[in-house]
């Protein structure tokens, strides 16, 4: 590209040559690998018990053993847990066993459980006691759901991998599985403008390749030992630390100060938790009481972090303080600040292997450096395409792909993220869809018409703020019965904080809500007041 110094393009480092064969099989070798050369090195602990890589390894190859006799393989299986150790193993064991896995956000209602589990054709589940109640709740609904299966399996299973018959046959050998690294490897579930949930469909190549990735931009290694102070394990977690041989420490507590305990009494190296967090963080007054002694580094991603408080995190810690991005499609991380560069306000230049561009959202012209646009990306964590109703999977179409993010490029070839072209929001690290929110509050019978913008909140990032239409006839001491109503019917991440009510919601001439206008002029009637 010749004009790559005066067009807003970057692209990142090139991968580690060490790591090269392990791209090229499925993601379970990391595992193996692993477990091979540093089998008594603690893989994933909670305070409470912990397990090492030849623990994790044998409790994933039990329950493969146990998943092949009971589903069979070429299944999707969903994984729904929080930040727990059963997690780890239900993920590789899924992988190991010739099946795809799924991880399922253990917040969402019915409605949206059944919604990801049937486009997905789901044919088996992990999930703890109280959502395998509420998935057996709605199992009728899915009639390629044979199997449910508690975490009280895979605990015996950690313990003994004999357990519970779970063991191969003695002389059957295992069957051989395919090691196509383009085959596919999980699906995740990300919301589209119509606020229906897509399932994304990632390889074992993007997801090794993103492990790869993840490790060089945060530099773990076998050394490094990484406290997880977010919501839900994720992937791009349990597979980095994995490749690297670092240990993970879970804390589900969301008590701040129990999560420093145990980051300090496991010694880690590398602390990440989510921007919310970090932003309450920032302005609670036991931060003076709160010292990190051997971590090097704070990560965050999913949502804005203040710059602000980044600043001020890292004054009171001594610790860098650093963000990155990326989205389901991309398995998930395309960009990352490092602790060497945490540049707040940033999210960082792209990973390793990877290139992103700004473009004009209407021509797909690259524009000028540090001139906005909407922020593509190109690189081999890029999802192969999103599942289809009958199955099978609907391209992406390669090349690059059209996050629809509006952001642009320092002048060092950071990225900064400046809004979404989406209608889509983020609040702490959960993706809320404006549009899923107005269908809940149209079927409220006091509700003539609504529009459901994202107002900023130092906090969570953005908060749901409704506008609201009246029936005839109904009282404007309602509107919090009504939000009430809608409240209850959905995730904490979804609840709407306020409303306005209006005569009338403003259109344009194609019947399109303008959320940006009424967005920004709820926020200059905020900061009236």
């Amino acid at each position: 590209m010749p004009e790559t110094r005066r067009r807003a393009y970057v692209r990142g480092g090139a991968f580690a040559a060490a790591y090269r064969p392990l791209r090229d099989g499925p993601v379970d070798a990391l595992l193996t690998a692993t477990a091979a050369a540093h089998p008594q090195r603690i893989a994933v602990a909670d305070g409470l018990r912990h397990l090492t890589f030849a623990q994790l390894d044998a409790a994933a190859s039990a329950a493969a053993a146990m998943l092949r006799r009971e589903v069979g393989t070429g299944a999707v299986v969903a994984v729904a847990s929080g930040l727990s150790i059963d997690f780890a193993v239900a993920y590789y064991a899924v992988l190991r066993s010739g099946n795809v896995v799924a991880p399922i956000n253990p917040l969402l209602r019915e409605p949206d459980l059944a919604h990801n589990l049937g486009v997905a054709r789901v044919r088996a589940a992990f999930a703890d006691r109280t959502l395998g109640q509420r998935l057996a709740s709605i199992r009728d609904g899915l009639p390629e759901l044979i199997r449910l299966f508690g975490f009280d399996l895979l605990r015996e299973l950690a313990d003994d991998p004999a357990a519970a018959g779970a063991a191969e046959p003695a002389g059957e050998p295992e069957p051989q599985r395919a090691a196509d690294p383009d085959g596919i490897a999980s699906v995740l579930f990300t919301s589209g403008t119509t606020g229906v949930a897509k399932a994304v469909a990632l390889t074992h190549r993007n997801l090794t390749a993103n492990a790869v990735q993840t490790v060089r931009a945060h530099r773990i290694s076998a050394g490094s030992t990484c406290l997880n102070h977010v919501s839900t394990y994720q992937a791009m977690h349990v597979n980095s630390a994995v490749l690297a041989g670092a240990t993970q420490v879970l804390c589900a507590d969301p008590d701040l100060t129990r999560s420093f305990v145990l980051a300090n009494g496991y010694r880690a190296t590398h602390y990440y938790s989510l921007p919310a967090r970090l932003n309450r963080l920032a302005s609670d007054p036991r931060l003076a009481g709160l010292r990190f002694t051997t971590v090097r580094a704070v990560g965050s991603g999913g949502s804005a972090l203040s710059p602000l408080a980044a600043h001020h995190l890292a004054d009171r810690l001594g610790v860098a303080v650093f963000q990155g991005y990326g989205l389901a499609e991309t398995a998930p991380l395309v960009t990352s600040a490092t602790p060497e560069d945490p540049a707040p306000g940033t999210v960082g230049r792209p990973v390793p292997g990877t290139e992103c561009r700004i473009v004009d959202p209407d021509t797909g012209v690259v524009v000028g450096a540090q001139d906005p646009g909407e922020v593509q990306v190109r690189g081999p964590q890029v999802m192969v395409g999103y599942l289809a109703a009958d199955g099978g999977v609907e391209p992406a179409g390669g090349g690059w792909f059209a996050t629809g993010d509006i952001g642009r490029l320092d002048a060092r070839g950071r990225l900064v993220l400046l809004d979404r072209r989406k209608d889509l929001f983020k609040r702490d690290n959960w993706l809320v869809s404006p549009i899923a929110l107005e269908q809940r509050l149209a079927r409220h019978g006091a509700v003539l018409d609504c529009a459901v913008v994202d107002l900023p909140d130092e906090i969570s990032g953005a908060v749901p703020h409704a506008l609201l239409v009246l029936r005839d006839g109904v009282e404007p001491g309602t509107v919090r019965a009504i939000l009430d109503w809608a409240n209850i019917r959905a995730p904490y991440y979804e609840h709407i904080a306020d409303a306005t009510v209006l005569d009338a919601i403003p259109r344009s001439a194609n019947g399109k809500i303008q959320r940006r206008s009424l967005r920004d002029l709820l926020v200059a009637r905020r900061r009236a007041a």
